[in-house]
Parts: structure tokens; C-alpha cells; sequence
């Protein structure tokens, strides 16, 4: 699977764009959809998966509703449990705190996460904003410490790192 990052809108909110077999996922369409479509080119978009409903994520998701073919998935729409569309396979894992509809997006065959706001390198999301909490925060993090330190992990916003790293240098990990 290729991964392109696009970092779109004001807030420099990381957009994922995932390739398999000239088909695509859309993950966290900020803003700046021609930027996004760009990154498309000619694959055919099968999804756009959402990991929180903060206005930096979901800027230009608009544009993807218009065609009914797309799947959007969602917190409202999701179960914990594991999806499958076209080549893609994904676990929905529910992660509150940062918002209450914060999920995280497990690809385990490519041994990656895209966690939203969830976790940052060396942080994680605010939870003083609306519908944030800092208890479901810290029940998350307990949650996710159960996968694999070698995941890598793809957030909202920064650069990736991976579960270990986090483990092993967030302090708000430990």
C-alpha cells in the first residue's frame, strides 16, 4: 500500500491519501481538495475514513459526498470491529478523549494506524476543547498500549512515528 501525505489548511492537517491497485482511500480530507485530487490522479477513491469530526479534518470532505459510489466512514457509522473495502483492511478502534468521536484507523496487514488528533510524536491530542476529556484520554491510551510497539503510527497533524517510540518517549505515554 503507498501512503502519500498531503498537508492541507490553515492548521497544516495531515490528509492521507492510501493506494493499492489503482484504487484509494481518503483519510481526513482537511481542506484543499485540489491538492488532495492531485494526489488521487487516476486512482479510483473507494472511502474517505474520518478519525475526528474537528473542522481541520473534515474541510473538504464536501466534495467526496457528491459521489455516491464513496463510502464515508465514521464514528457515527462505525463499529470496533474490522472492515473491508475493495483491497483495503481496516480495525476501527474507538479512541475518545480528544473529541468523542475520535477513532483510529488500525491497517494491520501494513502494520500502520492512522490516529487523527489521538497521539502526537512526543504528545497527544488537546482534550480541553469541546468534547474532550481527559479520562476517556487516558482510557485510550491504556487501550492502545495492547498493539504492537512496532506500529507505525500516522497522525493528524506532525510527523509519524511509531507505537514503541511513544511508549518509550511520550510522556503522556508512560
Amino acid at each position: 500500500m503507498e501512503i502519500k501525505k498531503i498537508v492541507v489548511g490553515a492548521l497544516e492537517e495531515n490528509c492521507y491519501v492510501l493506494i493499492k491497485n489503482n484504487t484509494c482511500i481518503i483519510i481526513d480530507p482537511g481542506a484543499d481538495y485540489i491538492k488532495i485530487k492531485d494526489a488521487i490522479g487516476d486512482n479510483k477513491v473507494l472511502a474517505v475514513l474520518i478519525t475526528h469530526s474537528h473542522f481541520d479534518h473534515i474541510g473538504a470532505l464536501r466534495n467526496f459526498l457528491v459521489k455516491r459510489s464513496i463510502k464515508i466512514f465514521k464514528k457515527s457509522n462505525l463499529e470496533e470491529k474490522e472492515y473491508s473495502v475493495g483491497d483495503f483492511h481496516f480495525e476501527c478502534i474507538y479512541t475518545p478523549g480528544h473529541s468523542k468521536d475520535s477513532v483510529t484507523f488500525y491497517f494491520k496487514e501494513e502494520n500502520t494506524m492512522f490516529i487523527g488528533d489521538f497521539i502526537f510524536k512526543d504528545s497527544i491530542g488537546r482534550t480541553d476543547l469541546p468534547g474532550g476529556d481527559k479520562i476517556e484520554m487516558e482510557n485510550s491510551i491504556q487501550k492502545i498500549k495492547q498493539y504492537d510497539e512496532n506500529i507505525k503510527i500516522y497522525p493528524g497533524h506532525n510527523e509519524e512515528s511509531t507505537l514503541g517510540e511513544e511508549f518509550e518517549n511520550n510522556p503522556f505515554l508512560k
